[in-house]
């Protein structure tokens, strides 16, 4: 990639700009060019998409996005040390990187795309990928901003997103994710690939949105996968007392006896159209 983008490699730019991964950013960078290659790719074409991208750092992911043909790629970093490292590369690639300094937690994505087919490609931090991705999934508008993501999680985070009824793995992700996307577990990434290695294996997780999922109001499921899978290990008698109960179950025709894990996302979505 360095031969091909004409850009230092990734260590001489860590290296130079000071830029250890810090923990309490969730950081782990990827040196390895050829494996961002094999993330970017798994998003599909990038001939002239609009690709947004969350916490970049020192930007190999940045450079093998735009190496391969996105038009443009808006990144949101919250590490001002990155800053200068992520200028060389909209230096590199005029009018293609647009670097927005903040917190994605509190970043309008929608308002971003500004109506335009997005995807999102990112080596998500470990500690706001889950609730970045449940904020993707649960906008009151759908189909959504964004036409498909690519994301990276610990590998036991990809299993709950993927997971279906039945499944150990099976709990509110695994609901929200089914309700409203298509998901699959791309390939997984061993700790040695990163720096500083995590202690965990990491996976990519490749979601498209479902067009039309079932007619559900994202509020109300988010209140009942909340209140089911907080007392897992109880029938669902029990774990939805403070929504309904057994009356509620009732309605829905669903043995209060089971347990949260046994419910479909169809069922989950019976039981929260009746709240």
């Amino acid at each position: 990639m360095a031969a091909l983008d004409g850009l230092p490699p990734l260590r001489d730019v860590i290296t130079r700009y000071e830029l250890d991964a810090k923990k309490s950013l969730g950081q782990n960078f990827i040196l390895d060019l050829n494996l961002t290659q094999k993330v970017a790719r798994t998003a599909g074409s990038l001939e002239g998409a609009t690709v947004f991208e969350i916490g970049p750092g020192p930007g190999g992911l940045t450079r093998t996005i735009l190496a391969l043909g996105a038009e443009k790629v808006v990144a949101v970093e919250r590490d001002a040390r990155c800053l200068p490292a992520l200028a060389e590369i909209g230096a590199h690639y005029p009018g293609r990187l647009e670097v927005i300094e903040g917190d994605a937690l509190k970043t309008d994505f929608e308002a971003l795309a500004d109506g335009r087919p997005v995807k999102i490609i990112a080596n998500l931090p470990y500690n706001v990928g889950t609730q970045l991705l449940v904020n993707w999934l649960l906008p009151r508008q759908w189909p959504p901003f964004w036409s498909s993501l690519t994301l990276m999680f610990q590998k036991e985070v990809g299993q709950r997103i993927v997971a279906r009824e039945g499944d150990n793995h099976y709990g509110r992700l695994g609901v929200l994710c089914g309700w409203r996307a298509d998901a699959h577990m791309a390939f997984d990434i061993p700790p040695q690939a990163f720096t500083p290695p995590p202690k965990v294996t990491s996976t990519v997780v490749h979601l498209e949105p479902r067009m039309t999922p079932l007619p559900c109001d994202p509020d109300k499921l988010e209140r009942v996968t909340l209140a089911a899978f907080g007392q897992r290990r109880k029938m669902l008698r029990q774990s939805v007392k403070s929504i309904g109960g057994e009356a509620l179950l009732a309605r829905a025709e669903i043995d209060p006896q089971r347990r949260a894990e046994t419910l479909s996302v169809e069922e989950f979505c019976r039981i929260a159209n009746l709240l």
